[in-house]
């Protein structure tokens, strides 16, 4: 169940990256946004009730509600036109949440640590851009959602579905490498490409969020 939440993220984070760059309609994105995240909250509970209180079982859960809620408040928010300041709040806390489990991971599953700092990141530009205002990072935000979006979901999750998930540290250094670049490149893009006009309702992505 895990890894079928984390291909949905895959999605949906894609699909938000487009919108926030303007390539595709808030709407179109929220709706996703909320069949994504109610799913993965179904399967959240599913997942509690089944796989035990094993710590290892509580932290996937926590990430599972986590990238749940957000992506359900960023669909009600761009429908809703709530103003999207306390989804950027929300994102915020992911982000701090997102530490915390990227520092709880990383001694039995280093890669998993990695994927969490990254989606930290793409929640804490979001909490930048929604709730600080700051307009002009959301083109950098925009492109570090697609860019990323596969390679810190699609990718680990139908290796994860395969039961082909990496271990080790050499492979998460190497995906650590791999992400900082995407986000280097994204960086490149949003100074390249036009700027983004500020939306009253901007919608969360990723997810985490």
């Amino acid at each position: 169940m895990p890894y079928v939440c984390l291909l949905l993220s895959g999605a949906a984070l894609l699909v938000n990256g487009l919108a926030t760059l303007g390539h595709l309609p808030r709407r179109d994105a929220a709706v996703l946004s909320l069949a994504v995240g109610g799913t993965q909250l179904v399967l959240g509970v599913v997942h509690v009730s089944t796989a035990g209180h094993a710590p290892a079982d509580l932290l996937t859960a926590a990430g599972m509600f986590l990238f749940g809620i957000t992506y359900v408040y960023s669909g009600l928010d761009a429908l809703l036109s709530l103003g999207s300041r306390g989804l950027g709040w929300f994102c915020g806390m992911v982000a701090f949440c997102g530490m915390q489990l990227a520092a709880a991971w990383l001694g039995s599953d280093p890669l998993l640590a990695v994927l969490w700092l990254c989606w930290s990141a793409l929640w804490g530009l979001l909490f930048a851009c929604l709730a600080l205002g700051a307009g002009r990072l959301e083109p950098f935000a925009g492109w570090s959602l697609v860019l990323t979006s596969q390679v810190s979901a699609t990718v680990p999750a139908l290796l994860g579905l395969a039961g082909w998930w990496p271990a080790g540290g050499f492979v998460a250094w190497l995906a650590a490498l791999l992400l900082g670049s995407l986000f280097g490149t994204a960086r490149v893009l949003a100074r390249r490409g036009p700027k983004v006009p500020r939306r009253a309702s901007a919608g969360k992505p990723l997810p985490a969020r």
